[in-house]
């Protein structure tokens, strides 16, 4: 495949949204993690505040937990990266590079493919379903 294809996959999750006011970043993770376990070929694409998931900002844990300061949990972008390192070549996420720039998160984990609002319909194409799931 060349450099900057986009690969064929079984079904696309477009997530939009802001990432934790609602169970939608645990049902998209669910999900996705459904999916691989079934064999299939899923990319992400982020777009809006659902960008800020990848953000190197997010560091490797999440902030301490007032009720249990022992507690050490993983951020969202600590486990979009172990998800991607389990399944490297059936796992694919992406953000909109404009939203990511819009919303502050320009800086992403490195796993993680940055793409312009044009190459959406690149990613459409190549993907035999697709979902969305949030709302801007």
């Amino acid at each position: 495949m060349a450099a900057g294809a986009v690969p064929p996959t079984d079904v696309m999750l477009k997530v939009l949204g802001a990432p934790h006011q609602t169970d939608l970043v645990t049902s998209v993770l669910r999900l996705a993690q459904a999916l691989l376990d079934r064999g299939a070929r899923v990319q992400v694409w982020a777009c809006g505040d659902a960008t800020g998931l990848t953000s190197t900002a997010r560091g490797e844990t999440k902030p301490m937990d007032p009720a249990d300061h022992r507690a050490v949990h993983p951020s969202t972008a600590a486990v979009v990266r172990t998800l991607l390192a389990a399944y490297p070549d059936r796992l694919y996420w992406y953000v909109c590079g404009f939203c990511c720039s819009d919303r502050g998160a320009p800086d992403q984990i490195a796993e993680v493919g940055r793409r312009t609002p044009g190459r959406f319909w690149e990613h459409v194409r190549a993907s035999d379903k697709v979902l969305a799931m949030g709302v801007c």
